[in-house]
Formats: structure tokens, C-alpha cells, sequence
């Protein structure tokens, strides 16, 4: 029996983007995912984030897949030349550089859209245009002015999210405008413009605590310090030091897990009856439930937990999911090839995008490519021929 297609509903679909580091290469992984043919444009000398180290080196190989790669000089006004035609090639531009740079090149929206009024051009910016346009924003410095890492950390530590949070918010929610548009353009057969910013989706974050300060006149504490809406909603540490998030967040859950856990006398507690009756007693009930539950082991809790039909979870380091159950027999995990660095060739697992689409998951069709790795494909296609194509190289427009 032939195995069904993985469905790709943005198949013919030409997607061109000048982005770097995460929130523009966010977006195109999106399309490229879905089945749009996208092509990223690189310097000469390549994205930088193909070198950074530490906690930037996963970049590259994980937002480029399933892309084409070449390389352009910008600067150079032969360059600059071939980008516009490779743009104007394209159904969606994608872009995350500082206001005002890409129209250096003509290759803003404005300039685009004389030359292909379908276009749909899609800008990702620190701040949406307003009185901060003009900053230079990071992940961290939103997070920092819009509220999150002030709700992340304790009271007085403000700490930024674990990862990425708003770079891959900004590019996922430019990826959803560019759907609209194109949505949109099949209707009145003309693009737009669509912009998406770092500082906006963080402080549409911060709605829920925006509203809970108008809905109840106080201060939303950090997260650390909040005022719990559940009693039994915490991490544990038990049994050689391990831990373990536990919870029972309605009072059928609650009786429950004193069940489960050989709890009797709490259960049968007139005082702690409801949910609220043990929130208000909740620094003496989690005290209580870590002298009990120290002495058992996490794994044991755990099976308790899932046998009971609890919330539970493990805490767990990011390298702990290359070998989770579940994402191994779901398919959620994919081989990639690293295309740079001291592993330049070697297979590693990435995740994929977190959907399925007729029952099935988004795969790698094409590993993060190298540099410039598709420059003379996409330039022959373009309509360069060989001595144009050398004539480029020579100038050092491309590579």
C-alpha cells in the first residue's frame, strides 16, 4: 500500500526572506513546513547566527530547515540587482532588520509591491511603528519592559523565560498574518503588508495579568509569590533529591489524589474540603504533603499520579526529551544534518513543528543548508546564465 503524502497545503508557494537570527527564520520555517518553497537570502560571509556558540548554537539548524540557501552582497549594487529580481519572483518577502534598512536595497514593501502588487511582505520589528520604533530590541529587553520577566522571577529578581519566547512568538505570529494575507489575496487578488513585533506579542502575553489587575484591583504578584488559585500546585522535592511538579486543581481531584497517595485524614478534613478552604490554609497544607511525600521516590509518585489520572510531571532537562516516550513514538522528533560547526555533516534530532495536518506531522524535506548552497540553482532558474552566474561570482556579488 503506498504510504499517504505528508499533506503541504503551501506547495507553490515562492517564499524569499532576509532574516537572521530567530524571530524572520521563525517565520519562513513556518511556511517552508507547511510546503512553501523558501529561500533564504545570506550575506556573503552567512547568517552569523551559522557561528554563534553556547546557547545560540542550536539557532541555524533549527529555524532553517526545509530552506534553500544564497548568498548575496546586498552592498554591492550587482547584488542588491539580483536580490530584487529573486524578490520579485516571490508570493511573501520576509524580513526582520532595522527600519529603514531594506529600503537601502529597494527591497522594502513599498518598492516591491510597484513591481508586484500580489506581494505580501511580511516585517518582524522590535516594536510595532510608535514612539519605541526607533530602539534596538532583543527577546530580553521586551521581556524585561513588557512584564514578563517581572512575573518569570521572585520579587525583585526579575528573570527572562528559558528560551527564545518572544523571537519565536513574533516569527509564528508573522507566519499567521502572511496566511490571512494570503488568504485574503486569493479574494481581492492584491498583497499587503504585514508587520509583527517583539514588544507587542510579549505584552499580549501579559493580557491575562493585565485583565486580573483590572478585574480584582491588585498587583499581579510574580510567579514565584503569586497568589495560587489551587492549593495542591507545586513542585516537590522527595526522595534522593529528586522533583516532581504535583497537583489537584478541583476538589474531585483533590479527593482523588488523597486516595491514590494513602491520605485519609486529609481527605477527610472538614477544613480543607474545597478548593478555597485549602488555599486559605495552603502554606500548612504543602507543608504537610513534602514531610509525607519525601520519603517516596519521584518515579514511584509519578506512576501513582498517571495511574490516578492526575496532572504530574517529571522536571526535566532539554537534552532528557531526545529520549522521551512519547515524542519517540509520535513521530515528534526528526533528523536533521548540522550543516556548520565542529559537527558540520553529523545527524542530530530536531523537533518539529507542533501540529499535525491529516494526522500527520510536519517532516524535514530539506536539512539546513549551507551556505550559498543554492545560489546557482536559484539564479539559473531566475534566468542567469553560466557566463552572468561567473561574472557575479567574480565580482564577489554572490557566492
Amino acid at each position: 500500500m503506498q504510504e499517504t503524502p505528508t499533506p503541504q497545503p503551501l506547495t507553490g508557494l515562492r517564499v524569499v526572506e532576509f532574516t537572521h537570527m530567530v524571530m524572520g527564520p521563525t517565520c519562513g520555517m513556518v511556511l517552508a513546513d507547511m510546503g512553501a518553497e523558501v529561500i533564504k537570502v545570506e550575506p556573503i560571509d552567512g547568517d552569523r547566527t551559522r557561528h554563534l556558540l553556547g546557547a545560540g548554537s542550536g539557532f541555524f539548524p533549527m529555524f532553517n530547515r526545509n530552506k534553500k540557501s544564497i548568498a548575496i552582497d546586498l552592498h554591492s549594487p550587482a547584488g542588491a540587482e539580483v536580490a530584487r529580481k529573486l524578490a520579485a519572483s516571490a508570493d511573501v518577502v520576509a524580513e526582520n532588520f532595522k527600519p529603514g534598512t531594506m529600503g537601502k536595497y529597494g527591497l522594502d514593501y513599498a518598492a516591491l509591491s510597484l513591481v508586484n502588487p500580489r506581494l505580501i511582505y511580511v516585517s518582524h520589528k522590535g516594536f510595532l511603528p510608535g514612539p519605541y520604533d526607533h530602539r534596538t530590541a532583543l527577546d530580553e529587553v521586551v521581556q524585561m519592559m513588557g512584564g514578563l520577566a517581572y512575573m518569570t522571577g521572585r520579587p525583585g529578581d526579575p528573570l527572562r523565560a528559558g528560551t527564545s519566547v518572544n523571537d519565536i512568538m513574533g516569527g509564528l505570529f508573522g507566519a499567521i498574518g502572511a496566511l490571512g494575507a494570503l488568504i485574503q489575496r486569493g479574494i481581492s487578488g492584491k498583497g499587503m503588508e504585514v508587520q509583527s513585533a517583539l514588544y507587542e506579542n510579549n505584552v499580549f502575553l501579559m493580557g491575562q495579568h493585565m485583565l486580573q489587575y483590572a478585574m480584582t484591583g491588585k498587583h499581579p504578584a510574580p510567579m514565584p509569590a503569586r497568589d495560587n488559585p489551587w492549593a495542591v500546585y507545586d513542585v516537590f522535592t522527595v526522595k534522593d533529591g529528586e522533583q516532581i511538579f504535583l497537583a489537584a486543581v478541583s476538589d474531585a481531584q483533590w479527593f482523588t489524589f488523597c486516595d491514590a497517595l494513602g491520605l485519609p485524614d486529609l481527605k477527610a478534613d472538614a477544613e480543607l474540603a474545597t478548593n478555597n478552604l485549602r488555599v486559605a490554609r495552603r502554606p500548612q497544607l504543602l507543608a504537610t504533603l513534602r514531610e509525607r511525600l519525601a520519603p517516596r521516590s519521584a518515579a514511584e509518585l509519578a506512576a501513582v499520579m498517571e495511574q490516578a489520572g492526575l496532572p504530574f510531571a517529571p522536571i526535566r532537562k532539554p537534552e532528557d526529551l531526545l529520549d522521551d516516550p512519547h515524542l519517540l513514538a509520535t513521530g515528534g522528533l526528526a533528523d536533521v544534518r548540522l550543516p556548520d560547526g565542529p559537527k558540520a555533516g553529523q545527524t542530530v534530532k530536531t523537533t518539529l513543528f507542533p501540529i499535525t495536518l491529516d494526522g500527520q506531522r510536519l517532516g524535514v524535506r530539506l536539512h539546513p543548508p549551507t551556505l550559498g548552497e543554492h545560489t546557482r540553482q536559484l539564479l539559473t532558474d531566475l534566468g542567469y546564465d553560466a557566463a552572468q552566474i561567473e561574472s557575479l561570482q567574480a565580482q564577489a556579488a554572490i557566492r
